[in-house]
């Protein structure tokens, strides 16, 4: 299209502007704001928290573990009536994926960069997740059930540690049949990195690789958390399904040594461990990029066989208010920097920044503006 006589204004693909100087013959390209709109599609598990104070004899009575994360079975279910009625519990919109592209959303200050897919039910908690979300600037794209409510999350809160107890409900009935929905579809193809969480692993595996294989169609990026030790434990063969399309994989150090033993790494060293499970087989030529946090020691950055080691901030025992959610934190921060073009070390402390402004506050929730600066 004509710009004036003397320049041609184009679009291209990728919202980007072609500038034609037809004096000079020079072209100059620009990309506008609204390239970012999009760039990261999230798929998880959509949760309401239910957060509490307890003391240890809680975790006693339902068998969980001060830093523990578990699926809920029969005898928990008890456990969130008694939150609600006994212990003042907090509603918080939640789940992994969900949190952590809020968190990318308050960093990138910019609405609708980020898109989400998980399944809810037809109820009001449906309603406060939603409205929680894209009131954050994330697109939601849920697929809504009527079999079963929409899932909750225990957590429980004792000093700086936090336990969760996730029942799944109608996160767990979501099936790959909602990516092809045409908005659904949409997003997907205007994306550019895709981002899984391991919980959902033992919900639509199916759904991750359709994610991971179209993300590597497109030499776009795939990135992966390990979630959980459970996740290695017990879902070990898909998880190895979907490795191979893995551009970039975060955990803990607990999460980094179930996976090393379900993988046979015989290496215990956290740096050599992470070295080991960049080099994992791998479907594309770039480096697979590892990073383990571990809580107050500096964060493991693998970038191929590069280590870097990058030190936390930090906080005093009080200024410590919940735990809960820092890992989603990190991994939103990381998220925001990615999409911008930024280096990974870059993501790390802007990881580092957001896990360190959550647990601050209760639950999974910020406050004020982001002034991250690299």
């Amino acid at each position: 299209m004509a710009f004036t006589e003397d320049f041609e204004l184009t679009l291209l693909e990728d919202s980007e502007i072609s500038l034609h100087d037809c004096r000079t013959q020079n072209v100059i390209l620009y990309r506008c704001d609204c390239s970012q709109k999009g760039l990261l599609v999230g798929i998880g598990n959509p949760l309401l928290d239910i957060s509490a104070i307890v003391d240890e004899s809680l975790l006693q009575k339902y068998e969980l573990q001060a830093d523990g994360a578990i699926m809920a079975e029969d005898k928990h279910m008890p456990l969130y009536k008694e939150l609600m009625e006994k212990h003042n519990a907090e509603f918080i919109a939640g789940g992994s994926v969900q949190n952590s592209l809020r968190v990318a959303q308050w960093i990138l200050k910019k609405p609708n960069v980020c898109t989400y897919f998980g399944c809810v039910g037809n109820d009001d908690y449906a309603r406060i997740l939603r409205e929680r979300a894209e009131a954050e600037g994330v697109t939601v794209r849920y697929q809504v059930t009527d079999e079963a409510p929409t899932g909750t999350c225990a957590v429980l809160v004792t000093g700086t540690h936090r336990s969760l107890c996730a029942n799944l409900a109608a996160a767990q009935k979501f099936t790959p049949d909602h990516l092809g929905k045409e908005e659904c579809r949409r997003s997907i193809e205007s994306a550019k990195f895709f981002y899984a969480s391991g919980f959902f692993v033992a919900v639509s595996p199916e759904s991750i690789m359709q994610l991971a294989q179209h993300a590597h169609a497109h030499s776009h990026t795939f990135v992966m958390n390990l979630s959980a030790p459970f996740v290695s434990q017990f879902y070990k063969e898909p998880l190895t399904q979907i490795m191979p399309y893995v551009d970039v994989l975060f955990g803990n150090e607990s999460e980094a040594e179930a996976f090393a033993q379900a993988f046979n790494i015989a290496e215990t060293d956290l740096q050599q461990l992470a070295l080991k499970t960049a080099a994992l087989p791998k479907l594309n030529s770039r480096k697979r990029v590892v990073v383990i946090t571990q809580g107050k020691d500096p964060v493991i950055l693998v970038e191929g066989s590069k280590i870097s080691l990058i030190p936390v901030i930090y906080l005093t025992r009080e200024q410590i208010v919940d735990t809960n959610g820092a890992g989603d934190a990190f991994a939103g921060g990381f998220l925001s920097q990615l999409v911008m073009g930024k280096s990974y070390e870059t993501c790390v402390k802007c990881g580092i920044y957001s896990a360190t402004h959550i647990i601050q506050h209760s639950g999974c929730t910020v406050s004020g503006e982001s002034d991250f600066q690299e």
